[in-house]
């Protein structure tokens, strides 16, 4: 049996989602001189790295990245992040991934970050399934999809051209 992959996004409205999530999350933060863009690892810190580059061409807002570390096999282990928790205490916070799935990678994430005050929290997605089995939602989302259980949604972000295709 052959899988096929139907293209939801190709490298260009990636691109372009990529600029108007930048925008939106610029204007929920236009007061802020700093953003902390925490990307969950890997396409989600790879979607905050092309935040990240879009938002510096559009504001003067100064954006950190920090890598989020979930074990999405074993999730209640330890979060681990690339910045310190002074680093982002009373920051505001866009935890960021490529696909909303369930859910569980998001809430697992945004537990780590509720253990400190922030000044506020928002997330982003590219693509958002509408599976959730937990009560987590994307501020910031490229594309809504209703897709069946079982099919995949895969991001690729690596390289010279970006994809998101359904299989």
């Amino acid at each position: 049996m052959t899988v096929t992959k139907n293209t939801i996004l190709n490298h260009q409205e990636i691109q372009h989602k990529i600029r108007r999530i930048a925008y939106q999350i610029y204007e929920s933060n236009v007061s802020e001189k700093e953003v902390i863009l925490a990307g969950i690892d890997s396409n989600g810190y790879l979607l905050a790295q092309k935040l990240k580059a879009s938002l510096d061409n559009i504001s003067d807002i100064n954006t950190i990245l920090c890598k989020v570390i979930v074990d999405k096999k074993h999730p209640l282990e330890e979060v681990k992040t690339s910045l310190k928790q002074e680093d982002y205490t009373n920051k505001s916070i866009v935890l960021v991934d490529d696909v909303l799935n369930s859910g569980s990678t998001l809430i697992y994430g945004v537990k780590h970050f509720l253990n400190v005050p922030l000044k506020q929290f928002k997330t982003a997605v590219l693509v958002n399934r509408n599976h959730k089995k937990y009560p987590v939602k994307a501020d910031f989302k490229g594309i809504s999809l209703s897709t069946s259980i079982k099919e995949h949604v895969e991001v690729i972000l690596d390289g010279d051209t970006f994809e998101a295709f359904l299989q």
